[in-house]
């Protein structure tokens, strides 16, 4: 049973991009579903479709998609977990930096749902720190 799906979201997309693999799979969370489709708002993710495992299951599988360039290497080339289930971190909007000189971005969970370092600063919103991904 995992404790931390957001870190083990992240470390299965970091893990997949090393070695070049395609796609990840990994269980059903609306959570894990919006930073997912944030990735894609950023680029790091390519598609994100929800699956359900077999008919008249309810169990349900998220399958993401990794984005790579035109050279064949991953968009994603690290993660960083700021918040853990043990130490939650929290951060105002004017502690929200650039991540990697603006090429990477900070994912924080607000009221506003997911947003990154940059909408944060534009709406002048704080929330948790969940990761940075560059």
């Amino acid at each position: 049973m995992v404790t931390d799906r957001v870190g083990d979201f992240i470390i299965r997309l970091q893990n997949a991009a090393m070695i070049g693999k395609k796609e990840v799979s990994l269980p059903y969370s609306e959570h894990l579903l919006t930073i997912a489709k944030k990735l894609r708002e950023l680029g790091f993710v390519s598609h994100v479709e929800v699956k359900e495992k077999e008919e008249g299951s309810v169990k349900k599988n998220i399958i993401v998609e990794l984005a790579y360039n035109e050279r064949g290497q991953a968009k994603l080339r690290g993660v960083k977990r700021i918040s853990k289930p043990g130490r939650r971190l929290y951060a105002p909007h004017t502690a929200a930096h650039k991540v990697k000189g603006g090429t990477g971005a900070r994912i924080l969970s607000s009221s506003l749902g997911i947003i990154t370092d940059a909408e944060a600063r534009k709406n002048r919103v704080g929330g948790e720190d969940l990761f940075e991904i560059w």
